[in-house]
């Protein structure tokens, strides 16, 4: 492993290597070698000798971005074993479907989902789904006599196979994980409140049956501009009077707001921050404004027309003022 000194910390080099499309990416310890994106190479993992195709070529990141210790790659993937991965890949369809004979034939409650070899044969994969646990011990002895090489069951989860399976989404385009997301992150129905969607499974949820990882796409937007939004309570005057916020519909940058009247209009939050920040300049009362107020200043200013009052507006003003706190209520 190749080990430089910065003044701050130690940096390595790397490579990143991913073993499915839109999986996860692993980093690799290059030995000295050069990379480069889309080549396959052989490395060592936990679980054996692998081949995987080089997605990041070989960089420099700091010691403190590694989560694991660096596994080497041992060399560069020959065009013999390369030729030898497309046979055993051509072989995974014939595979799958005779371990779902077995599965019929053991009775056992799992849903197989697909199989992989790896490149050189040496050891089959077969990933299924299952309610609970399954006592496969006597369906693996089968499948090794039968492929004559070394058996792996792995249970994943519904997001997971969807991952593998692949598929098209409610938005019509091709779901996301499997063809870009390589992590998994945490989705919440929380996250639905937040963005105002209605709360019905069916529309929320992708063909995991799991809440759709799209609604963590968008959520801190909604959350950032929630804050800078007037909450629901507040009061406010408006064009058409005075009102409470029912409702914030942020993708329109606007808020619903209920008159004295009863009447709801929309009120663009753009608008209502513009009017709110022009205060008593915009009275159309004669006199001295802003800067008599209170002092009575002034003929006809806003001090002898009813003056600013404790809420901040002026009584004949008429433009558009924010009022936050109002202790008056709706009849």
């Amino acid at each position: 492993m190749t080990v430089t000194t910065d003044t701050a910390e130690k940096t390595v080099i790397i490579v990143g290597i991913r073993f499915r499309p839109a999986g996860r990416i692993y980093y690799f310890d290059p030995q000295g070698q050069s990379f480069s994106t889309g080549q396959y190479v052989i490395v060592e993992t936990v679980r054996g000798i692998e081949a995987g195709r080089v997605v990041i070529a070989s960089k420099k990141i700091t010691e403190s971005d590694l989560s694991d210790p660096l596994k080497p790659v041992l060399r560069l993937a020959t065009e013999d074993e390369l030729r030898m991965m497309l046979s055993f890949k051509s072989k995974e369809k014939e595979a799958l479907a005779r371990c779902a004979e077995r599965i019929v034939q053991h009775n056992l409650p799992m849903k197989l989902v697909e199989s992989e070899y790896t490149f050189d044969g040496s050891r089959l994969t077969f990933y299924f789904t299952a309610d609970e646990r399954v006592d496969f011990r006597g369906l693996v002895r089968d499948l090794a006599a039968t492929f004559r090489t070394r058996i792996e069951l792995r249970q994943i989860g519904a997001r997971d196979q969807a991952k593998l399976q692949g598929g098209i989404g409610p938005c019509g385009k091709t779901l996301c994980c499997s063809s870009w997301i390589t992590d998994f992150g945490i989705v919440s129905i929380k996250m639905a409140k937040e963005q105002g969607l209605p709360l019905n499974p069916s529309k929320i949820s992708g063909v995991c049956g799991r809440l759709m990882c799209c609604l963590s796409y968008e959520n801190d937007n909604y959350i950032q501009a929630k804050q800078q939004m007037p909450q629901i309570g507040t009061m406010l005057q408006t064009p058409s009077g005075y009102g409470k916020v029912v409702s914030i519909n942020v993708p329109r940058n606007s808020v619903e707001v209920m008159l004295e009247s009863g009447v709801t209009i929309q009120v663009p939050v753009n608008e209502e921050e513009k009017s709110s920040s022009r205060g008593c300049g915009g009275c159309s009362v004669k006199g001295g404004g802003c800067g008599s107020c209170g002092s009575g200043g002034g003929s006809g200013g806003c001090g002898s027309s009813g003056g600013c009052g404790s809420s901040g507006g002026c009584g004949t003003c008429g433009v558009k003022q924010k009022f936050q706190g109002d202790s008056r209520s709706l009849s």
